[in-house]
């Protein structure tokens, strides 16, 4: 069913540039919304926070594992 969104037109003009003449809104949308989650997933794949170095990792498991000398 669908559903009526108010937006300026100033909004909705922006939103018209990024399709073509054969894109509805519908389609614009969507495809604006794959790209944000696809840009979400790479920061947050790409995000070094709660991250530590290689270097940090392998003293942790050294001081946790120490190796048989």
């Amino acid at each position: 069913m669908p559903t009526t969104i108010q937006v300026s037109a100033e909004t909705k003009e922006l939103i018209g540039t990024f399709g073509t003449k054969e894109d509805t809104y519908e389609d614009i949308l969507k495809r604006m919304y794959e790209l944000a989650v696809k840009e979400q997933l790479r920061e947050f794949l790409l995000s070094s926070k709660n991250t530590i170095s290689i270097d940090e990792a392998r003293k942790e498991l050294e001081q946790e594992w120490p190796r048989l000398k």
